[in-house]
C-alpha cells in the first residue's frame, strides 16, 4: 500500500467519528479511514474487551497530510510490508494525551503531553497513544531545510520548542477553517508548514531567516483565529490576545499592521459585520438595536451607531427598515 494517494480536490478537512457506527464496525472503519487519508498502519486496541471509540479530523493538502485524533488506547504498528511501500516521507507525531510511546530502530521513547517525535515511514515503527496530532511531510522538502535530516529524526522534540507549539496551533487553524481558496495561498500555507516543521526538527542556518517569516505568518493566523472566536467579548483587548498567544501586544500590532489594519479596526469590523447579520436576519426586526449591539460586542450604543453609519452608510434602524 503506497503512501502516495490522490489529494481530494477541495482539500477540506474530513471529520470521522465511530459514535454512530455499530460496535463491530468501528475498528475496521477507523483502520480504513486512517490508511486511506493518512498512513497505512495496523491499529490494535489495548483494551479489547471495551467498545472501541475514535474521533478524528483528517486533511490532505499538496505536500502535507494531517490527522488529529482521540481514541481508545491503541497500538499503531507500521509493519515491514507497509514500510516497504513507503514513499520515504517523515511522520511527525505530536502527543496530545497524558503519555505516548514510540518505538523504531530498536529504541523506545516516551512522549509527555506536547512532545513530538519524527518517525521514518519507510521503517518498522510502533506507537501507543490515546490522543495525537500526526503530520506527514515529504522527505525532500525537509532535507532541503535540515542539514542532516537522518541524524535529526528519531529524537524527541520537547513541547517547550516554540516552533513546535506554533506548528500545532497553525495546523489546528488550517484544519478548523479549511485551506485558502486560491492555489497560490494554499502553496504559501504548505510552505509555512514545511518551514515550521524544519525549525522544530532543527533547520539549517540558511533556512532560519525564511522560517522566521513562516513563524510570523503562523502567529498572525493563530492570533486572527483567536480574535475571531472572542470578538463579541466587550472586554477583549490586544493585551489579552497577545498574552494568550505568548507574544507582546506591540508585536501583535505589528503583525496586524503588516495586514493593513490595527487591532481595534479589525475587531470593530468583525463586530459590525456581526451586527449587520443580526439586524438583517429573519427575527432581527423583533430585537432592540441596543441588544444587537451588545451581542456583537459593543458596550456603547452611541459609539456603535456612529461606527455602523460610517461603515455601511446608513443607521442600523434604516438598514433594518429597508430589509
Amino acid at each position: 500500500m503506497s503512501n502516495t494517494r490522490p489529494v481530494p480536490a477541495d482539500f477540506a478537512p474530513i471529520r470521522f467519528s465511530t459514535s454512530a457506527l455499530p460496535e463491530r464496525e468501528r475498528l475496521p472503519r477507523w483502520r480504513e479511514e486512517f490508511e486511506r487519508r493518512f498512513l497505512p498502519m495496523d491499529i490494535e486496541p489495548l483494551a479489547a474487551h471495551l467498545p472501541f471509540q475514535a474521533e478524528a479530523v483528517l486533511q490532505a493538502l499538496p505536500g502535507v497530510r494531517t490527522v488529529s485524533c482521540a481514541s481508545s488506547a491503541a497500538r499503531l504498528t507500521r509493519t515491514r510490508a507497509m514500510a516497504a511501500e513507503s514513499d520515504g516521507s517523515i511522520g511527525l507525531v505530536v502527543n496530545l494525551g497524558p503519555k505516548a510511546t514510540v518505538s523504531q530502530r530498536g529504541r523506545e521513547v516516551t512522549l509527555e503531553a506536547g512532545d513530538a517525535f519524527p518517525m521514518l515511514t519507510d521503517e518498522v515503527a510502533e506507537l501507543t497513544s490515546t490522543h495525537l496530532f500526526g503530520v506527514l511531510l515529504p522527505w525532500n522538502s525537509l532535507a532541503a531545510r535540515v542539514s542532516d535530516l537522518e541524524a535529526a529524526v528519531m529524537r524527541v522534540i520537547p513541547r517547550r520548542v516554540e516552533a513546535l507549539r506554533l506548528l500545532v496551533s497553525y495546523l489546528g487553524v488550517v484544519q478548523k477553517d479549511g485551506p485558502p481558496v486560491t492555489p497560490e495561498l494554499r502553496q504559501s500555507v504548505v510552505r509555512h508548514i514545511h518551514e515550521l516543521a524544519a525549525l522544530a526538527i532543527g533547520a539549517n542556518r540558511d533556512i532560519e531567516a525564511v522560517g522566521l517569516k513562516a513563524a510570523a505568518a503562523a502567529r498572525l493566523a493563530v492570533a486572527l483565529a483567536d480574535i475571531a472566536e472572542s470578538f463579541t467579548d466587550p472586554e477583549l483587548t490586544v493585551e489579552g490576545v497577545a498574552r494568550r498567544q505568548g507574544i507582546t501586544p506591540r508585536y501583535l500590532q505589528q503583525l496586524l499592521q503588516a495586514l493593513g489594519t490595527s487591532f481595534t479596526a479589525h475587531v470593530n469590523e468583525l463586530r459590525l459585520q456581526r451586527a449587520f447579520a443580526l439586524l438583517t436576519e429573519a427575527h432581527g426586526a423583533r430585537r432592540r438595536i441596543c441588544d444587537i449591539a451588545m451581542d456583537a460586542g459593543f458596550s456603547d450604543v452611541t459609539h456603535f451607531n456612529r461606527l455602523f453609519r460610517a461603515r455601511f452608510g446608513e443607521s442600523p434602524r434604516a438598514i433594518r427598515a429597508r430589509q
